[in-house]
């Protein structure tokens, strides 16, 4: 069906955003995971192919196992360290090993205005919900990532095509790194709210799969081309204006 209704399009370029984004869900439900990031990332290769189309995939920082300590660029080895990351990885290779004509973008916690309908909703939404709530909220405080306002990473997207930068693979993330308790706290400072919020330990917590403590992304290939990204905390600040909490 896909492929009749894109031949009816004949795109220059499709941009794939399906993915299986539930990481602990994974660890139980391989068999949905790679279904859609590695075996769907190979259908839609194969079509792009077919309709000489360009393919840009999303992929994800955790395809690395977060042992580097300093951000990771577009050519540092993968190891993932759960089934999402494998499924994702796989989804990467597919698309290398079938097509000339790809970009695949790698993001990191990424949060925005329509939300992540896999995981009912954004980060940030979810601690906004709980302080108004007056829940108690434990947010980890040694996981330390790159939050990436989908707006931002819509917008480079768009900008990678239009400059039609070499194909290949492209870290697109807002500037520096935070922990996910760093973020949280920016949250409720930003918007002027109380939270009875607290650092935990990753370690403290019932998750089904492991993750990379360390996955914060370095966009090197993008300055080299002279496309730069705004800081996570100007793009949490425009997230916060565009839901018209400031």
């Amino acid at each position: 069906m896909s492929l009749n209704i894109l031949k009816k399009i004949q795109p220059e370029a499709i941009i794939n955003c399906a993915a299986y984004v539930r990481v602990d869900d994974a660890e139980y439900f391989a068999d949905r995971a790679f279904a859609v990031n590695a075996l769907g990332a190979r259908n839609i290769a194969l079509i792009s192919k077919d309709l000489n189309s360009i393919l840009m995939h999303i992929s994800t920082d955790y395809i690395f196992d977060g042992r580097k300590k300093e951000p990771y660029i577009e050519n540092d080895i993968p190891n993932p360290l759960n089934v999402y990351g494998n499924s994702k990885l796989a989804g990467e290779y597919f698309v290398r090993n079938t097509l000339e004509k790809y970009y695949i973008i790698r993001s990191s916690s990424l949060f925005g205005a329509a939300g992540a309908s896999g995981k009912g909703g954004n980060f940030v939404e979810t601690m906004i919900k709980k302080a108004h709530n007056n829940e108690e909220i434990k947010v980890v405080d040694d996981m330390i990532m790159s939050p990436t306002y989908t707006k931002d990473a819509a917008g480079m997207i768009k900008n990678i095509l239009i400059k039609n930068l070499p194909f290949g693979i492209y870290h697109v993330v807002n500037k520096e790194q935070c922990s996910w308790y760093e973020f949280a706290k920016s949250i409720f400072e930003t918007i002027n709210i109380k939270a009875n919020l607290s650092p935990i330990k990753t370690n403290t917590m019932q998750l089904k799969a492991r993750r990379p403590m360390y996955s914060p992304l370095n966009n090197i290939k993008l300055k080299k081309y002279g496309l730069y990204m705004e800081s996570w905390q100007e793009a949490l600040r425009n997230y916060l204006i565009e839901k018209e909490y400031l």
